[in-house]
C-alpha cells in the first residue's frame, strides 16, 4: 500500500478517484508526515455501495455471534501487537505524548474485547408475556445495516473504536470517516481489521474533508445510521442532512465541564495537593483537547486564592515539546488553527476582564527549542482568574489548554454554576464529605459525574451528555443498542378464524 492509497473500499486499498492527495502534518514542527488520499463524493458513494451490498447480500450479518466476537478479539490481539507502532503514529499525527498514545492503544484494546464479551454473553432475545399460551412474543435486536462513522481529530483511533467495535459486534457493515487532520491511525486499524479477517465490504474507509466526505455520508440515502463525534455546529449540520432519509442519528459533541472544589476537599496537605493535581490533569491533559476536558475550576471562595496560586505554579512548569520526546509533559495543538483559536479565546477572555495567573502566549524560544514557537503549535498552558458566565472563555468550547476559574459560596451556588452551560457532558466534584460529593453529583446535569477525580471511563459505562452535548450514547449495553433495531416476532400457536366480519 503506498502513502496514497489510503482509501479502502470493498476489499481494496486504493487512491483517490480524482487523484487529489493531502499532507498530513506534524504539528510539532509544521512539517509533513506523510500524503493520503484526499476522497471525494464519488470515492464516498463507492464505499456506501460496497458497504450496502456487504450487509445486503455478503456473510457478516449473518455470521454467528461467537464468530463476530473472536474476530473482535482477534483485533484485540493485533492491536497488542502493534502497540508502539499505532502509539507512535498517534502521537505524530496528533501531537500527544507517547504514553497518552499508549494508553489509547490499551483503551482501544479494552472496547473490542468489552463489545465481544458483551454480546456473547447476552441473552438470544427478550420473551414478552402475551397472556395467552397460544401466543409466543418475542424481541430480538438485528443491525441497523450501513453505518456511516465520522470521527474528530482529538482521539482519532479511541473514537474510531467506539464506533467501530459495537458496530460490527451487532453485524453491521460501514464507511468511516476520520479527521482529515488526523487519519493515520485509522487507516492503521482497518489494515488489521482486514488481516483479522473481516470480509470485503464490511469495512470501508474514506479519508477526506467533511465536505463532501463526511456530508455526503450524512444524508446518503442507503446509509442506516450515522454516528458523528465533533463540534456542535457540524453536529447539528449532520443532524440536519440525515433527516430527509429519516436516519438513526448518534452525536457526541464535546462540553463546557466544570470541576467543582469545595473547600473541605483541600482540608489536609494531601488534599490540596491531589485535588489541584487532578485540576491540572482535568484541564491540561492533550493540551486541553479533550470533550470532557475540566476547563471550567469552579471553587469555594474560601480556597480560591490558595489553590489557584498553586495551580497557576504548577502550570507554569509543565513542559512542553515533542510529545516522543522523554520527559514531555504537553504537546503541541494540532494545527494551526486550533492555535489561533485558542489565543483569540485568551484575547477575548482578558478584554472581558478576566485576570491572567499563568500562560497566556505562545512559548518562548529556548536554548534547548530554538525553533518550538515558530514552527510548532505550541501554546502555554493558561489560568484565568475572575471568570464569569458572561465571558465567551466560559460558555464556549475552547479545545485548547485554558483554565477559568469561578468561585461559590454555597452549595447551591455551586450546582447553579456547574449546571449553566447549554452542554452537558462531564463534571466533577471534590468534597471530603461523602454524603454532599453525591448528593451534589446527583444533581449535576452532565452524562458522566466524577467524584474525588477526574476523567477515567469504563467501557462497560455509558458515555455521552445531556443537552447540547448530543444524541444517544457511547460504550456500555446502550452503546450496543445504537447500532441494532429491535423486532417484536409475534407467534400465534393455535391460529384461527377471528370472525371480525360475519360474512
Amino acid at each position: 500500500m503506498s502513502a496514497v492509497e489510503t482509501i479502502h473500499v470493498d476489499g481494496v486499498w486504493r487512491g483517490a478517484s480524482s487523484g487529489a492527495q493531502r499532507e498530513v502534518l506534524d504539528p510539532a514542527d509544521a512539517t509533513v508526515l506523510t500524503v493520503v488520499a484526499e476522497g471525494g463524493a464519488e470515492d464516498t458513494d463507492a464505499a456506501v455501495a460496497a458497504a450496502r451490498r456487504a450487509f445486503d447480500a455478503g456473510p457478516w450479518p449473518r455470521t454467528p455471534v461467537a464468530e463476530r466476537a473472536d474476530l473482535l478479539r482477534r483485533v484485540a490481539g493485533l492491536l497488542q501487537r502493534d502497540r508502539e507502532a499505532i502509539a507512535l503514529t498517534e502521537s505524530r499525527d496528533t501531537g500527544k505524548t507517547l504514553e497518552e498514545g499508549r494508553i489509547d492503544v490499551d483503551d482501544v484494546t479494552n472496547a473490542f474485547r468489552y463489545f465481544a464479551d458483551l454480546v456473547v454473553n447476552e441473552a438470544g432475545g427478550r420473551v414478552v408475556d402475551a397472556g395467552s399460551p397460544d401466543v409466543h412474543s418475542v424481541v430480538v435486536y438485528e443491525p441497523v445495516g450501513v453505518c456511516a462513522l465520522i470521527t474528530p481529530w482529538n482521539y482519532p483511533l479511541l473514537q474510531a473504536s467506539w464506533k467501530i467495535a459495537p458496530a460490527l459486534a451487532a453485524g453491521n457493515t460501514f464507511v468511516i470517516k476520520p479527521s482529515e487532520i488526523t487519519p493515520l491511525s485509522t487507516v492503521h486499524l482497518l489494515r488489521l481489521l482486514v488481516e483479522a479477517g473481516l470480509p470485503a465490504g464490511v469495512a470501508n474507509l474514506v479519508t477526506g474533508a467533511g465536505d463532501p466526505v463526511g456530508a455526503r455520508l450524512a444524508d446518503h440515502p442507503d446509509v442506516d445510521l450515522v454516528s458523528f463525534t465533533g463540534g456542535l455546529a457540524s453536529g447539528t449540520k449532520v443532524m440536519a442532512a440525515a433527516a430527509p432519509s429519516v436516519k438513526k442519528v448518534a452525536l457526541e459533541l464535546g462540553g463546557k465541564n466544570p470541576n467543582v472544589v469545595f473547600a473541605d476537599a483541600c482540608a489536609t496537605p494531601e488534599g490540596f495537593d491531589t485535588a489541584v493535581d487532578q485540576a491540572l490533569n482535568a484541564a491540561f491533559i492533550h493540551s486541553g483537547q479533550v470533550c470532557s476536558a475540566g476547563s471550567r475550576l469552579i471553587v469555594e471562595e474560601s480556597v480560591r486564592e490558595r489553590f489557584v496560586a498553586e495551580l497557576a505554579r504548577r502550570a507554569e512548569r509543565i513542559t512542553l515539546g515533542r510529545g516522543t520526546e522523554s520527559g514531555v509533559e504537553c504537546g503541541p495543538l494540532v494545527s494551526a488553527q486550533q492555535l489561533a483559536k485558542t489565543a483569540a479565546y485568551v484575547e477575548s477572555a482578558l478584554a472581558e476582564g478576566a485576570l491572567l495567573r499563568c500562560g497566556g502566549a505562545r512559548p518562548e524560544p529556548s536554548e534547548a527549542n530554538p525553533e518550538r514557537p515558530a514552527s510548532g503549535y505550541f501554546y502555554l498552558p493558561t489560568v484565568l482568574d475572575g471568570c464569569h458566565r458572561e465571558m465567551r472563555v466560559v460558555r464556549e468550547e475552547t479545545f485548547g489548554p485554558i483554565l477559568t476559574v469561578e468561585t461559590f459560596r454555597t452549595e447551591d451556588e455551586a450546582v447553579a454554576l456547574a449546571n449553566d452551560t447549554e452542554y452537558g457532558l462531564a463534571g466533577a466534584v471534590w468534597s471530603a464529605d461523602t454524603a454532599r460529593a453525591r448528593r451534589v453529583a446527583g444533581r449535576l446535569r452532565h452524562g458522566t459525574v466524577w467524584i474525588n477525580d477526574y476523567h477515567p471511563y469504563l467501557p462497560q459505562a455509558e458515555w455521552g451528555g445531556f443537552g447540547k452535548s448530543g444524541v444517544g450514547r457511547e460504550l456500555g449495553p446502550s452503546g450496543l443498542a445504537e447500532y441494532r433495531e429491535a423486532k417484536h416476532v409475534y407467534e400465534n400457536l393455535r391460529p384461527r378464524p377471528v370472525r371480525w366480519f360475519a360474512g
